[in-house]
């Protein structure tokens, strides 16, 4: 049950991100975020999306952990 909840609360805080840069995904924090996650490299699209969510519950375990 843990694992569906995290889910959750690391969706709400991709979407409190996104409003936070306004959504702008070409913008510097994304660009940034990028080049320090992946290099010059990029996972194909299957991966990515399994890490942006795994990234999104490591968010929300640590805002729940301050």
């Amino acid at each position: 049950m843990r694992h569906p909840l995290e889910l959750l609360a690391g969706l709400w805080e991709l979407f409190r991100l996104g409003l936070i840069t306004r959504f702008r995904l070409g913008g510097p924090y994304w660009k940034w975020r990028k080049a320090t996650a992946f290099g010059r490299g990029s996972p194909p699209p299957a991966e990515l999306r399994r890490l942006l969510l795994e990234h999104a519950r490591w968010i929300a375990r640590m805002r729940r952990h301050m």
